[in-house]
């Protein structure tokens, strides 16, 4: 159920303070230490950030996805490390238990994840399977009551971190492709699982991936999310769909944050006796990131409102990604050129943000991927109207 209007605008007012006043003051703390101070982490459990898509039934906000991504277009502001420690909890490291979970195994992890005191991961992507979800090695041997899993995963975001993995195993090794993929629920100190050591990044410092190992893994068959085999894929995909739009909702804000500070460096920095706010050449990179942006801004909005009435927003949700990626990036560049000499020094932010942006374009599939779902699905459309 949505939130009525004062409540959900108290609810965006009061983040976006937090973003001014808390996150973006720390960014440049987190980009040296990488990592995020304790006492924030904590202040984004009290808000309720690490349960913003979770039923209140286990202790969420329950926010539709247009309420969740308004509050993730303000969340994008700051820097992506701030959002992408809960963003896993509110998407993909809760959203496979919340939509296709047993009761029983929504109550025993929801409610941990709700207020952050568990923090979650999706271990779908191995060392040759990434943009080719179907094509996952990591296999799931039914013994008696219990899974034995064996694989590598990849790049996981949160893994060093994580108290619960949703991984992606092969059940029927005999049936290739997506259909012998299910997905299951593995509690860290699980024994058979360990984490490698967290990967340096060229951005988003204090976002933490690593190595997701699972040697004869051993793990109770109720652990099988929804209890169903060779229904992993189809729970991937629901789950990236959304993910999809929250990630886009991310790189509008981010994008938004971008053209505030180029635009406040350019009304001050002088050369030639005036602000280089004023010549035409600048100006034209304004705007067209601001219009950029605020395409950006529809297409997420409306595609989180066809989501909310019941609609498939697939292609839409992999057009608003490819579309809020790629645009962001372009305005990160714009930022650095507009800085001049100023954005390739870390003092100024113009840099750290460039590179934080440049992810973007590759998690919740690729911008390739985004391009081939979205022509396959005009491919078929035509065809059918033939």
């Amino acid at each position: 159920m949505a939130l009525d209007p004062d409540t959900r605008d108290h609810l965006i007012s009061t983040i976006r303070r937090f973003v001014d006043e808390r996150l973006i003051p720390a960014e440049a703390v987190v980009a040296q230490t990488d990592a995020i101070p304790g006492d924030l982490l904590d202040a984004m459990r009290d808000l309720g950030l690490f349960g913003l898509s979770i039923s209140p039934d286990y202790g969420g906000l329950g926010l539709n996805m247009e309420e969740e991504a308004l509050l993730i277009l303000e969340l994008g502001r700051a820097a992506p490390a701030f959002r992408s420690v809960f963003g896993t909890n509110i998407g993909i490291g809760s959203q496979g238990i919340a939509i296709d979970g047993t009761a029983d195994q929504k109550a025993k992890y929801l409610p941990g994840l709700a207020s952050g005191q568990i923090i979650g991961a999706f271990a779908l992507t191995e060392p040759d399977a990434g943009s080719d979800a179907g094509s996952v090695r990591t296999t799931a041997r039914r013994d008696g009551d219990h899974y034995i899993l064996n694989g590598t995963k990849r790049f996981i975001t949160n893994a060093p971190h994580a108290g619960l993995f949703t991984v992606m195993a092969r059940t029927d090794p005999a049936q290739p492709g997506p259909r012998g993929v299910s997905a299951f629920a593995v509690e860290a100190g699980t024994p058979g699982l360990s984490t490698g050591r967290p990967e340096h990044k060229m951005g988003q410092q204090g976002a933490h991936v690593c190595d997701v190992i699972l040697e004869d893994c051993r793990i109770p068959a109720d652990a099988l999310i929804g209890g169903v085999e060779g229904q992993g894929f189809k729970t991937a995909m629901k789950v990236l769909d959304k993910g999809r739009l929250h990630i886009a909702a991310a790189c509008t804000g981010l994008a938004e944050r971008i053209i505030d500070d180029m635009m406040a460096y350019a009304v001050t920095r002088r050369q030639f006796g005036k602000p280089i706010a004023e010549f035409q050449l600048l100006q034209a990179m304004f705007a067209d990131s601001r219009a950029e942006a605020y395409a950006a801004r529809c297409m997420v909005l409306d595609a989180a409102r066809r989501r909310d009435a019941g609609q498939d927003v697939g292609v839409e949700a992999s057009c608003a990604k490819m579309f809020a990626s790629e645009m962001v990036g372009r305005v990160a560049d714009r930022n650095v050129q507009v800085h001049g000499g100023n954005g390739y020094i870390r003092e100024y932010r113009a840099e750290q943000l460039f590179r934080d942006a440049r992810l973007f374009r590759i998690y919740e599939g690729t911008t390739q991927i985004q391009q081939g779902i979205i022509a396959r699905a005009m491919a078929e459309q035509a065809r059918a109207a033939i």
